[in-house]
């Protein structure tokens, strides 16, 4: 489980940068700013459990404050088929790689700043041949022929005596973890989208199929209507509305298939593949398991657990380094530039003690004036932080909303559900009653049509509700930060570089 004390920042690559980091350097040393201090989500206290409807997908879930989410949270619907598109789209979604190689990108780039803290050692070399024509001055004396080598190598340190690299570096690995964490966050919405669409092509399919015995079952009627009308005992005007009743539903269909077919392409994407490529799996919400525990973590531990709040809270990081950096371009720089050369005409004599000389030079650069450049650009960085601190604490209101809201949905589902279930049950009763009085002509045909078309809503609105659970769900889990600290991801530093005590 992820501890509220738990290290903030995961390993750099190497030991110099750590001790880079640890050493003093000029402006404000980043401190994370505190988490809000509320002991729960909601104005007013969640029941222990949601209602509970005798159907499936209706029993009741339990909120279980405190308990940890798992990693692959996905399981708990106990569906070997979403099981197998998660690890498919976790494996093949073409932006998951692009987000690895910016994390990648962002360590290369930390490593590469944190180079400047060694000199930086260059070496060079010459060769000539020269010719002279002493001939031209003295008739008879041949072509003279000269060699010439020589080589050299030049040492540069800057001093980081304000700690402007250090806060560079510090201000890179920030970028780096920011980086760590947008991948994080992709994979909580790769998974969260891969198993809401699967719920949503599942519960669309059983749309489809109630739709179609809905049609089944008005055309029944049509045909008693006709037999009817010729018999004498109903109107054309009967007839006429049953075959309006009996087009309008099937208008219907098409929608609802092509909502079927939208959620099939978009598994075939999010599993990287061509709709053509990907079959749709044959899943109903029957094949599904509503999770009934509910793992729900504490408020003080949610902005650990956020992708989003920790992308921000390292980007925040990143910008208070930044102020670092300003400020120590304000102050004097302090270099060391170095050198040691050696000539000589054969490339043996070049280590010869004769033929060498080297120098020696420090150097100090204090900005004398330079128009309020400097001191803007400082005022700037401050700016960014103020920004960057408002919008982290935006992005941590928002990630209590989005719990608050899911548990909310979840609790209102269940009822939702049970009130839907009372509905269908009494439009049943009420279908069979007018059904059994129209037969004996007790009532016209519009009391009939009411009764079927308020079957018809319910019917759908049932399937519509039990689809509601599974997936108000998922926004929970999502919402909660998706159990990644219990997770090794591909190419994340969870996965490189994981702690021991399982803490990010």
């Amino acid at each position: 489980m992820l501890k509220a004390d738990a290290p903030r920042l995961i390993a750099l690559p190497s030991a110099f940068t750590v001790l880079a980091l640890s050493a003093c350097a000029v402006g404000p040393n980043f401190k994370a700013p505190a988490a809000p201090t509320t002991d729960g989500y909601t104005a007013e206290p969640l029941p222990a459990q949601t209602a509970s409807t005798q159907t499936p997908g209706g029993e009741a879930q339990h909120f279980a404050i405190g308990r940890d989410l798992p990693g692959e949270w996905w399981t708990l619907f106990g569906s070997a088929q979403v099981s197998e598109l998660v690890a498919r789209a976790m494996a093949s979604y073409p932006d998951i790689a692009t987000q690895q190689a910016a994390l990648r990108q962002a360590r290369q780039n930390l490593l590469a700043e944190a180079g400047n803290f060694f000199p930086q050692i260059s070496g060079q070399g010459y060769a000539s041949r020269q010719a002279y024509n002493y001939g031209s001055i003295l008739p008879g004396f041949p072509t003279a022929y000269f060699n010439n080598f020589s080589a050299a190598v030049n040492v540069n340190y800057t001093f980081d005596v304000w700690g402007k690299e250090r806060r560079t570096v510090e201000g890179l690995h920030a970028q780096e973890i920011e980086q760590n964490f947008e991948l994080e966050g992709s994979y909580l919405s790769l998974t969260g989208n891969v198993v809401s669409t699967a719920i949503q092509l599942a519960s669309t399919r059983e749309q489809i199929a109630a739709t179609r015995e809905i049609i089944d079952l008005e055309d029944k009627q049509l045909g008693v209507a006709k037999r009817r009308f010729e018999l004498g005992v109903r109107t054309q005007a009967d007839v006429l509305q049953q075959q309006s009743a009996l087009d309008a539903e099937r208008a219907t269909l098409p929608p609802l298939q092509q909502q079927l077919a939208a959620a099939e392409h978009q598994l075939a994407l999010l599993t990287g593949r061509t709709p053509k490529e990907a079959p749709p799996p044959e899943l109903t919400l029957a094949d599904l398991k509503l999770p009934q525990e509910l793992p729900v973590s504490l408020p003080s531990s949610l902005v650990e657990q956020r992708p989003d709040i920790r992308a921000q809270e390292a980007a925040l990081k990143s910008a208070n380094a930044q102020i670092g950096v300003a400020t120590a371009n304000m102050l004097p720089q302090l270099t060391l530039t170095g050198s040691f050369s050696d000539a000589a005409s054969k490339t043996a004599a070049l280590i010869s003690p004769s033929s060498n000389a080297w120098n020696l030079t420090g150097g100090i650069t204090q900005p004398l004036f330079e128009g309020g450049t400097l001191r803007a650009r400082r005022r700037a960085a401050i700016a960014a932080y103020d920004q960057a601190l408002a919008h982290y604490r935006l992005v941590v209101l928002q990630a209590f909303q989005n719990v608050a809201d899911s548990l909310t949905q979840v609790n209102y589902d269940a009822q939702t559900l049970e009130t839907q279930r009372d509905a269908l049950e009494s439009a049943r009763a009420s279908l069979d009653l007018i059904q059994k009085q129209y037969d004996i002509g007790s009532v016209d045909y519009v009391a009939l049509l009411n009764a079927q078309q308020t079957y018809q809503t319910a019917r759908l609105g049932m399937v519509r509700a039990v689809a509601a659970r599974y997936t108000d769900t998922v926004a929970l889990f999502q919402a909660l930060g998706g159990g990644w600290w219990n997770r090794k991801d591909a190419g994340t530093m969870q996965g490189l570089n994981h702690v021991s005590s399982g803490s990010p």
